[in-house]
């Protein structure tokens, strides 16, 4: 398993790569949001936010919001190391308290926060689904710099 500064150095230079993938396919403005998204995925979204880790840290005292991943998922479970399935999982439990925050703002709603961003996401679709490849690919990184792709639950049931 790769050390926490070893995963840092490694989002920091895949992600110019991977933004040059991504723009020769998707275009330039995919490209950066792709590029911002796959740092922000290493950097903050870590597959290891469920340990105190450097990605936790960097958090501050936002770190707090953690805590709920960090107490019931187990450490490389499918939930927190699962292609796809870690990715949306740190993104429902973000997506959850960015909910609650908008409902605790006096005079807004959530019905009134989803209709303001629900035609910005229509209009960019493709700069969302640049995001969401950015933040997938870190994990990927992630998990193949621990030497194992696959969760820890994978693995006891291919080894039977």
């Amino acid at each position: 398993m790769a050390a926490g500064r070893d995963h840092d150095r490694a989002t920091v230079l895949a992600a110019f790569p991977f933004a040059v993938l991504i723009g020769l396919t998707l275009g330039p403005k995919v490209a950066v949001s792709a590029a911002l998204a796959f740092w922000i995925g290493g950097l903050w979204l870590s597959p290891d936010l469920d340990t105190h880790c450097r990605a936790l840290q960097r958090w501050g005292p936002l770190q707090l919001i953690w805590w709920p991943y960090r107490r019931l998922i187990p450490h490389r479970s499918i939930w927190s190391h699962g292609p796809l399935l870690g990715t949306f999982t740190r993104l429902l439990l973000l997506s959850g308290w960015i909910a609650l925050a908008l409902v605790l703002i006096p005079g807004m709603s959530l019905i009134d926060a989803l209709t303001t961003i629900e035609p910005w996401c229509r209009s960019n679709t493709v700069q969302i689904l640049g995001a969401l490849l950015g933040l997938e690919a870190s994990c990927w990184l992630h998990l193949i710099l621990d030497g194992d792709p696959l969760p820890t639950e994978w693995q006891r049931r291919r080894r039977r």
